[in-house]
């Protein structure tokens, strides 16, 4: 039997469309991410659970509670959760403390540039990576953007720079 890869989908700005009357990106009502990941026709089962379409600045803790507990109670090991840039080392931190001596591998992943409708996109590539490291990395929670991996409790997102970076320095 095939390992599932569980994604649990919260909306940011990977799951999100360029809205002009508002000169910004608005997240989608529908995720793009499964018929995305259908595309690949990858070796491994995906699963998706769509807990909200928000722009990470919008999440509550309910909705933070509501990812929790999709971990918590999916049968599968290895878990996806795609969220938006702004809050994710805070969602990062919130689920490491929770899910101590976890026996799953859980890596949230963005994007900077939505994932439809943009070319180039960082959306692609990050998604990519957090499916491959999903595979590699022991149980626990790790934050997959840009090549790199962090540990939830060292990363932040640099604006200026348009990435993610460690706060611990390089490693």
């Amino acid at each position: 039997m095939k390992e599932t890869v569980h994604f649990i989908i919260t909306g940011g700005t990977i799951d999100s469309y360029y809205e002009g009357s508002k000169d910004t990106v608005v997240t989608n009502e529908k995720s793009v991410i499964p018929q995305f990941i259908k595309s690949l026709k990858l070796y491994s089962e995906c699963a998706f659970t769509v807990v909200c379409m928000k722009d990470s600045r919008e999440s509550a803790m309910k909705d933070l509670q509501a990812v929790y507990e999709q971990i918590r109670k999916s049968p599968h090991k290895r878990i996806i959760i795609t969220h938006g840039t702004y809050t994710m080392p805070d969602t990062g931190r919130f689920l490491k403390e929770r899910l101590k001596g976890t026996e799953k591998t859980i890596v949230l992943t963005g994007s900077m540039i939505p994932l439809s409708g943009f070319s180039p996109s960082d959306a692609p590539f990050n998604i990519g990576f957090a499916f491959a490291k999903v595979h590699e990395l022991p149980h626990g929670v790790y934050v997959c953007m840009h090549g790199r991996v962090f540990s939830p409790d060292e990363v932040m997102k640099v604006l200026k720079e348009g990435r993610f970076s460690s706060i611990v320095g390089e490693s």
